[in-house]
């Protein structure tokens, strides 16, 4: 089993795939041809420079080419009240007293400098399916968890957020 995709996330991994296939692709092959045509090609730059960005481009679309055929997709509809994927959750950590708002998202879209939780992660698993009040355990591990509690849930929708890079 893959990632957990919506049909957002595979509509976005398409359009990438294209993308770097219709458009991405042609300027790279382009520059190495011009980097090749500069002559010597043991000291030339350009040309390894050139090299490296399309293969990078390959290996991109090969990963998300991969990605797609072994994704689950999910939906991101939740019940009434419970949180969900694209909602902002605002937590209280009952150890240190701090509280926290973090969005759910799939594991593609997740990036914590910017407090986007995956589903997958300890924590958006916990707080997935819960409701505003609720006392939640977040397990780390066998060894280690923590109790949280859900002060409020924002509905929000999918916003434009960019795929991870790997």
């Amino acid at each position: 089993m893959g990632e957990k995709l919506t049909k957002k996330d595979v509509e976005k991994i398409e359009q990438e795939i294209e993308h770097r296939k219709l458009v991405v692709r042609k300027e790279a092959i382009e520059a190495v041809k011009e980097a090749r045509a500069q002559g010597d090609l043991s000291e030339n730059f350009e040309y390894y420079a050139a090299k490296r960005h399309k293969n990078q481009n390959e290996s991109r679309i090969r990963y998300l080419e991969n990605m797609l055929k072994n994704a689950t997709v999910i939906s991101e509809a939740s019940g009434d009240g419970e949180v969900g994927l694209d909602d902002i959750v605002e937590v209280w950590f009952e150890e240190d007293d701090e509280v926290e708002k973090y969005k759910l998202v799939t594991s593609i879209r997740g990036n914590s400098m910017e407090n986007r939780v995956s589903i997958e992660s300890p924590i958006g698993s916990a707080l997935k399916g819960h409701r505003a009040g609720d006392r939640v355990e977040v397990k780390v591990n066998d060894g280690y968890s923590y109790y949280l509690v859900i002060r409020s849930i924002e509905k929000t929708g999918a916003e434009d957020e960019n795929i991870r890079e790997f």
